[in-house]
């Protein structure tokens, strides 16, 4: 190990800048974060450096000057003038004061590392200053990982901490205990804002009832996962996932988590929306915690209301993730605004999904200019969608875009218009998952499509 890692208590300390350019004032932004007074000397300061100097603050607008160093507690130099920095280091290790010079590491008896706050909890990531670049990419990581509530967690076990010694005197239990509550849904209710229920640090094992996850997988790519849905996915002890969840995203989930197929793929038949709910019910009655994983946004056309209804009605905790619903991803990526000022001011969802070969809407509805109008599930009823907005007064020169897999690598986009659309699907082989764009902002598609 290179360099000791250690966090520093600067509540009212005093901290010497020597500096005052964007370097400086980058970490005194960091310093005035953990509760450090500054000292400021520099003949020229920025102007956030001058307003992150407060009433208890100090700045001297000149050069530095010995007397600058006393009654310090850390020094930092940021100066392009390396005979200063090197004097300001001499003089700070002198006085046994720790002393960062901005990208000299040899001058140096600490350095800065990248820094992930969920205050109090603080993850700092160093490379003994060879590489800050390294280190905040390992940084980057790290944010997508731990969850943005880990803060409120570290608080309450902080609020818990003299009770649980009274409680639990004995060290080896008093960290079983936690560690189970860390598991826990109490564990997770802390993490998003929740109160916990009944006591959090008495269940067992034997008695716990588990939590259900309502996760979002958005419309196919794996990197459009939200942050909170990879968060859930490697905390899940099972999936149960639809057939739009590719196995590109099913790989982000926990690889020991077992793995429930209930969706339906080609004429097979489909999984009762009753037998999923009953299961997941079962599952986290049984302490499991549940990955409902759906594909695009599970309240969106996808019966994700039914399902934590059910949960509600018997008492399963749950939460809920949104996703990228297939109209803004696929959108998207195939360069189409679904609201663009000149062509359309309002935008329409809307199951397209056949019954008996026909689509069964109020068509009245969707014949208004301006407009854009996305039907989801809406391949098999095509035809019928088209000819029932021509009847009903649509121009047949609307334009329509199809988008068949969208947002995965083998995307493809059909173009046509209301008149023209279901001959020129039919002569094609589209494979599904498919969306239908309705509407004048399909003409943008030519010249914004950046996904070809």
């Amino acid at each position: 190990m290179d360099s000791l890692p250690l966090h520093f208590n600067l509540q009212s300390r005093l901290c010497l800048i020597v500096g005052g350019g964007e370097q400086a004032t980058a970490k005194a932004r960091l310093v005035r974060a953990a509760g450090a007074h500054l000292r400021v000397v520099s003949p020229a300061i920025t102007d956030e450096l001058q307003d992150l100097a407060g009433t208890q603050d100090e700045v001297r607008n000149r050069r530095f000057e010995e007397a600058d160093i006393e009654d310090i507690d850390l020094v930092i130099c940021a100066t392009d003038d390396e005979d200063l920095n090197a004097r300001v280091a001499r003089l700070a290790q002198s006085r046994h004061i720790p002393v960062n010079v901005v990208d000299n590491g040899a001058l140096c008896t600490v350095t800065f590392p990248a820094i992930v706050d969920r205050s109090p909890v603080v993850v700092s990531v160093g490379t003994g200053g060879s590489s800050p670049i390294l280190a905040r990419r390992i940084r980057e990581q790290l944010e997508k990982v731990l969850p943005g509530g880990l803060g409120r967690l570290a608080t309450f076990l902080r609020g818990e901490r003299a009770s649980l010694k009274a409680k639990f005197p004995d060290v080896g239990h008093r960290r079983r205990v936690v560690e189970r509550f860390l598991d826990s849904v109490n564990s997770e209710r802390v993490l998003t804002g929740a109160l916990p229920t009944g006591d959090p640090f008495e269940s067992s094992d034997d008695d716990a009832t588990g939590e259900v996850f309502l996760v979002g997988a958005g419309p196919g790519d794996p990197d459009l996962l939200t942050l909170r849905a990879l968060q859930l996915m490697q905390l899940a002890d099972v999936v149960l996932y639809d057939n739009l969840v590719s196995d590109d995203i099913l790989d982000r989930v926990r690889r020991d988590a077992a793995r429930v197929y209930v969706g339906k793929r080609g004429r097979d038949e489909s999984t009762p929306q009753e037998t999923i709910n009953d299961l997941l019910v079962r599952l986290a009655g049984e302490g499991k915690r549940v990955l409902r994983l759906k594909g695009g946004d599970p309240f969106i056309f996808g019966r994700g209301g039914e399902e934590i209804e059910h949960l509600a009605d018997h008492g399963i905790a749950f939460q809920v993730v949104p996703g990228i619903t297939a109209a803004a991803g696929c959108a998207s990526y195939a360069g189409i605004p679904l609201t663009h000022r000149d062509y359309a001011q309002s935008v329409r969802f809307v199951t397209g999904h056949p019954k008996d070969g026909h689509v069964v809407l109020e068509w009245q509805e969707f014949v208004h200019d301006n407009q854009t109008i996305v039907f989801y599930m809406g391949l098999g009823g095509l035809a019928s969608i088209c000819e029932q907005l021509v009847a009903h007064g649509k121009s047949p020169k609307t334009p329509v875009a199809l988008i068949s897999k969208g947002t995965l690598p083998d995307q493809s986009v059909v173009i046509g218009d209301l008149e023209s659309m279901p001959a020129t699907v039919a002569a094609l082989e589209v494979e599904t998952p498919t969306l239908i764009i309705v509407g004048d902002v399909v003409r943008l598609h030519g010249s914004l499509a950046w996904r070809r």
